[in-house]
């Protein structure tokens, strides 16, 4: 497959991947300014000539993968024996990560809101884990680059995200939301906490909290309520607007910089919402 028809393939598949471009030659070179290798976690499209260049730059690559990086990345490479390579001239290369998501996000619960709520951010850069116990409530069609997941335990998938993910919790019960929250709160490395519901709701919820034993400055990363209190309206579309407008502002604001465990939350720094979503 040809590099730019796996770029397009990858984009469609929501697959992160990195473009490595020769911009420079330099003497003997085993590939010309201009040659391009798409690199994903597992595989790799064309080639820059071979040899341990080329291992050296799958190698870069997938580290910029596993890092999440979004930023382009230039290397100057000799080739010669410090590559192994017989060579003897010099590449300049450009690192490209393409397809990155901006988050990595878990939604809760296929409810009405949910329904108005995953299409959104599915047009965003995003990555999104659809999460119910109740498989007839997911629609027939869901959205490219969206996974579902039907597990009658719940709370079992807050340990599946990565660190620095953002998780949006929905369901239909508040007991299980409750402890949905509990056990996001428990791993606090998240970038990113919704819950759905009133002030109200919260007060209750932070009482309940604090009988087991949560601190408050863990408690006040929670976004409860959640969304823009700009975007006004009690509609499902209406709230999913506003949800996915916080989102857009939170990995707006922390774009370059990493979620560490007990750091305060991006999030903080947005007005609370007015708006009652229970």
């Amino acid at each position: 497959m040809s590099w730019i028809s796996a770029l397009a393939e990858l984009q469609q598949q929501g697959q992160p991947c990195v473009l490595v471009t020769i911009i420079e030659e330099r003497g003997s070179t085993p590939r010309n300014a201009g040659s391009k290798m798409v690199v994903t976690a597992e595989r790799i499209f064309e080639t820059i000539g071979g040899g341990h260049l080329e291992y050296k730059a799958m190698q870069l690559a997938r580290e910029m993968l596993e890092s999440r990086s979004q930023d382009t990345r230039l290397e100057r490479f000799s080739l010669g024996a410090s590559l192994g390579q017989c060579c003897g001239g010099a590449t300049v290369l450009l690192f490209e990560p393409m397809g990155q998501p901006q988050a990595q996000i878990a939604v809760f619960g296929a409810g009405h809101v949910g329904r108005a709520l995953v299409p959104l951010l599915a047009s965003l850069p995003c990555k999104v884990r659809w999460i119910d116990s109740r498989e007839n409530e997911f629609p027939a069609q869901l959205p490219a680059g969206v996974d579902k997941v039907v597990n009658d335990e719940v709370v079992d998938e807050v340990d599946s995200m990565p660190a620095g993910s953002y998780y949006i919790v929905m369901t239909h019960n508040h007991q299980l939301d409750l402890e949905l929250t509990a056990a996001i709160l428990k791993r606090n490395d998240f970038a990113y906490y919704g819950l759905i519901g009133s002030q109200t709701k919260r007060v209750k919820f932070e009482h309940r909290l604090r009988e087991r034993g949560f601190a408050p400055e863990t408690m006040a990363r929670m976004r409860c309520p959640m969304g823009l209190a700009e975007v006004k309206g009690k509609l499902p579309v209406e709230i999913a607007v506003s949800i996915a407008g916080e989102v857009i502002a939170t990995y707006n604001a922390a774009f370059g910089q990493d979620v560490k465990k007990g750091q305060p939350s991006i999030a903080k720094l947005l007005p609370s919402s007015r708006r009652a979503q229970s």
